[in-house]
Order: structure tokens, then C-alpha cells, then sequence
């Protein structure tokens, strides 16, 4: 099978038994290397995980990088696009509305701890429907009780509705590396720079320096997640120093580029 050289799905939208569908349900999917899947959306929630490779998620909300030791919780409802890089072994679940806990009111990255990893191993084996009472269902139940405690992660890049903005920020996200400041796009634009900087805050939540170093951040985890050396990624976008580039990695993780990816 060849990777899609454009937005393509393994799988058809989803159909109407999904109103019927269990409190959680676990789906087991492998896909090759640069691999798109369509957009799309869900009538339940969806834990949006992958055991192997790194995800690139796209939707209304927002866009993110998503690697093996994190999860995208998406929204039921919301349409998403997923690029595959590298093997995928996606290992998602699906969570009824009526069961998610409620402080998971957005879509959002999360992390996923070791014992929640082992729990959605264990749900793709579990057959449906389970019966409450059984190990399987508490299996499932045990799940929804480490729902409440995921962890809310800065892998989010959002991209500005503003025209103007949007010029900027795909300009940005094609050359990383690209050192212009906000006043080299006002005067570019013909807009005083003052106006960008409220425009950049309202409709990014990040100053035009936050969002660029977002940006490059995450660029940053696609070109790791397939065998990059630190020293090119960083120099690739901009850095002085492998080291600077670390630096600024372990400020925006909390880890080095090596423990994020290896949990």
C-alpha cells in the first residue's frame, strides 16, 4: 500500500451506529508512513492515541504534533484531518457523551500515563458490548476514572482568521526559519505594528514571538519523530545552537527532546 499523496481515508465516514455505541470502545488502526486520513467527525468523543509514530491533527480548533507518550482529546463533533508521519499504530478510543468526564470541555492535547497506556492496550482487546460487572467492563470503567486526571499539554498551534494574520503565519510556517519581526510585516502589510500585536494575542491567545517559537516547536517534533539529529533540526529552523534550540525545547516540554519521545 502506498502512503496517500493527498487527504484520504482508510475508512468511511462514520455511519449512524455510532449513537448506539457503548460508554467506551476501543479501535485498533495501523497506518503507513504519510498517511492521511480525511476529515471527518464523530458522533462520541474520541481519545486520539498512537502506541508507534507521530501525528499531525488538524481541525476547526487548532493543529497539533502529537507523539507516542501524548493523546489529542477531540471533541465529538469537531472535524479533523490526520497526516500520519512515520508508521502510525493508532490505538484510539471512542467515548460516549454522556460518559466523559466534564472537565474535558474542549479539544486539547493530553498526556497519557504509563497506567492508561496499558488500559487502552487492553480495551482493544475487549469485545462489545462488555457487561458492566465483568472485567472487561471494569476495565472500561477504570478508564474513564483516569479520564479525569489527563494532564492539558502545549502541543496547539491556532491559526488566525484574520486575513492579514493568516498571510503571516503561512508565510511563517513555510520558512521556520525566517527571523522578519512584527514590524517587517507591519510595514509589509502597511499596518501599524501595534494593531498586529493586539490582532496576534486575540485571535492566537500568543504574542507574534509565542506563536513563531510554537510553531517551530512543533515543526520540531515531526522532523525528531522521524530520525532527525537535534543539531539539523535546530540549525533548520532558525537556532544558533543545538544547544539554544534544547533549551528552548526543555522550557516549552519540561524534558529533552530524548525523554519526550521516549515517555
Amino acid at each position: 500500500m502506498k502512503p496517500a499523496s493527498g487527504p484520504r481515508a482508510l475508512h468511511g465516514p462514520p455511519d449512524v451506529a455510532e449513537a448506539l455505541a457503548p460508554a467506551v470502545s476501543g479501535r485498533p488502526t495501523d497506518y503507513p508512513a504519510g498517511w492521511c486520513i480525511e476529515p471527518h467527525a464523530h458522533a462520541e468523543h474520541q481519545l486520539i492515541h498512537a502506541v508507534q509514530g507521530v501525528m499531525v491533527v488538524q481541525a476547526e480548533a487548532g493543529r497539533w504534533v502529537v507523539p507516542p507518550t501524548r493523546a489529542i482529546w477531540m471533541q465529538a463533533g469537531m472535524t479533523h484531518a490526520i497526516r500520519c508521519v512515520g508508521a502510525v499504530h493508532m490505538r484510539s478510543l471512542r467515548v460516549a457523551v454522556g460518559a466523559a468526564p466534564r472537565q474535558l470541555d474542549r479539544t486539547q492535547a493530553v498526556g497519557i500515563s504509563p497506567l492508561l497506556r496499558e488500559l487502552i492496550r487492553a480495551a482493544m482487546d475487549v469485545r462489545q458490548p462488555y457487561q458492566p460487572g465483568t472485567r472487561d467492563g471494569r476495565v472500561m470503567r477504570l478508564i474513564l476514572d483516569e479520564l479525569q486526571a489527563l494532564p492539558v499539554l502545549p502541543l496547539h498551534l491556532r491559526m488566525p482568521a484574520d486575513a492579514r494574520l493568516l498571510q503571516v503565519c503561512t508565510a511563517l510556517q513555510r520558512r521556520l526559519d525566517d527571523a522578519s519581526t512584527l514590524g517587517d510585516w507591519a510595514k509589509h502589510l502597511g499596518v501599524d505594528v501595534k494593531t498586529l500585536q493586539r490582532l496576534f494575542v486575540k485571535e492566537t491567545g500568543m504574542t507574534f514571538g509565542q506563536w513563531r517559537q510554537q510553531a517551530r516547536l512543533l515543526r520540531a517534533l515531526e522532523l525528531l519523530a522521524v530520525g532527525e539529529k537535534v543539531i539539523d533540526v535546530a540549525l533548520s529552523l532558525g537556532y544558533e545552537s543545538p544547544s539554544a534550540f534544547a533549551a528552548m525545547f526543555r522550557k516549552q516540554f519540561g524534558q529533552t527532546p530524548s525523554q519526550f519521545f521516549g515517555g
